[in-house]
């Protein structure tokens, strides 16, 4: 799972209620690092906090900075996520001065981490918290204001699931559904099984229940989230529990779309695939990480598969779901890595034509196997980096380019993209998650947040796509509510 996944409203969590209550016992803003399942955390940190009697900021109250509560949602995924939050919250240390009340918050799985040296390398923090309790931060923050010195409490045994806590969501139309915490992998770059622990499974009772109450309050997608989310029931020896999950949410009345983040491919099996094909409302959208093309890097990543079975999945998934948009996660520059082996993570992207790709340049993490491995230098990985996206910014042109010409039904989202305002166009995504700009046409009705719009594309951009449909020229415009 990775941030870039969405884009910066996506990530953004706002409240319509806000500002509506006074300030109650101190109003809040939520800054939020790192990956969907940092998105949903923010939502149950919010709602926490809501119940307890503090009260969301408005818009306008966080850019005035009329704020009494800051509360900063970690990540540790990446090699700048120390400095990103040490920088950013060096920054609130000049509001905390001009504000001596504000009290400042720091939890994820940086906290998880570094808690202690948090703590000690910026003293004007008042609580420091981990992923797993969230539920402690109110008790943190008074304890704070009594003590007049930082409160650190990181669990790491999880206790209940952050999903049992009371959210303040952040779309009303697009839910997160954590179906799952931690990982049982040992992928020796990763770190998240020492911040979020072993995997553990909601029981499909709770996830549907709470699917159910996401459709009830007014969503019309969601989104099942896990670090594995395709070994969902392997714990208890089910593995066909994801796919009976996926084929159970197409029997909620209401739900009009499913998305799911991020699969292993070593778990990606034929049922999941029969499911994704066989149930209307499961989005035939796919985030599968290949992470190297390479067998041998494969292997000392320890990842669990290689790169022909990896094809044959794929090969699989588009032969049962041809409009399938797959994008992946590719890491350069990996501890050992050949240019024999960087050629053959171009050969591997060649023959998958991913929608897109998440490319990184590896960045060792403290306490990871792959940190103690010799490094490739730099310059070398820099260089591989740019090739790999030159030649995936070309696929992805175009496959976007086959969408032109093409009616494609795009769920408004409340988003806008920076120059919709000026076009008089409305933004959202289409079916297989692509994200469309829809122009209304002249004396056409324009859509709601939640409405679906079935509109012509007329132009595929770099990333997105265009769609300025003309009804005299036969091309389509539809709203259906």
């Amino acid at each position: 799972m990775n941030e870039d996944m969405m884009t910066e409203q996506e990530r953004t969590l706002t409240d319509p209620e806000a500002g509506q209550e006074g300030r109650g016992r101190g109003v809040f803003q939520i800054h939020t690092l790192g990956c969907q399942m940092n998105v949903h955390d923010s939502e149950r940190i919010a709602g926490v906090l809501k119940s307890q009697g503090y009260v969301p900021a408005t818009e306008e109250q966080e850019l005035d900075h009329d704020v009494d509560l800051i509360v900063m949602n970690t990540c540790a995924v990446r090699e700048n996520a120390a400095e990103r939050m040490y920088g950013t919250i060096g920054l609130w240390a000049q509001m905390k001065r001009e504000r001596p009340n504000l009290q400042i918050a720091v939890g994820g799985c940086m906290a998880q981490l570094d808690r202690e040296r948090i703590a000690e390398k910026a003293p004007w923090v008042d609580a420091v918290f981990g992923t797993k309790n969230i539920e402690d931060l109110p008790a943190l923050l008074d304890q704070a204001r009594r003590e007049g010195r930082a409160q650190v409490r990181v669990k790491e045994l999880l206790d209940q699931f952050p999903s049992q806590l009371p959210a303040v969501r952040g779309s009303r139309i697009s839910s997160w559904v954590a179906i799952s915490v931690g990982c049982n992998n040992t992928c020796t770059f990763c770190i998240v099984p020492t911040t979020r622990g072993k995997e553990r499974d909601r029981r499909p009772g709770d996830v549907l229940a709470e699917v159910r109450r996401c459709v009830d309050e007014g969503a019309k997608e969601v989104t099942l989230l896990g670090q594995n989310v395709n070994s969902y029931g392997y714990g208890v020896g089910d593995r066909y529990a994801f796919s009976k999950l996926l084929r159970a949410c197409g029997e909620v009345e209401g739900l009009e779309r499913v998305r799911f983040t991020s699969p292993h491919p070593a778990a990606f099996t034929d049922d999941v695939i029969e499911a994704m094909a066989q149930t209307p409302n499961v989005m035939h959208q796919l985030h599968f990480p290949l992470q190297s093309g390479s067998d041998r890097i494969l292997r000392a990543m320890r990842r669990s598969y290689r790169s022909a079975k990896f094809l044959d999945i794929l090969a699989r998934i588009r032969e049962a779901m041809p409009d399938a948009q797959i994008s992946t996660d590719i890491i350069v520059g990996f501890p050992g890595e050949t240019e024999e082996d960087f050629q053959r993570t171009l050969d591997i992207v060649e023959q998958a034509r991913f929608s897109s790709a998440f490319t990184f340049i590896y960045s060792p993490r403290p306490g990871t196997p792959a940190a103690a491995m010799e490094q490739v230098p730099r310059e070398v990985s820099q260089e591989r980096f740019e090739r790999l996206v030159a030649l995936q910014e070309s696929i992805t042109a175009q496959e976007l380019k086959k969408f032109e010409g093409c009616d494609v039904e795009v769920m408004v989202t409340g988003t806008t993209g920076r120059k919709d305002e000026q076009t008089h166009r409305v933004t959202g995504r289409e079916r297989t998650g692509v994200l469309v700009h829809v122009g209304v046409p002249e004396g056409m009705p324009t859509p709601q947040v939640g409405d679906f719009v079935t509109a012509t594309v007329t132009h595929a951009g770099k990333h997105n796509l265009i769609a300025d449909p003309d009804p005299a020229k036969g091309q389509t415009y539809a709203i259906r509510h």
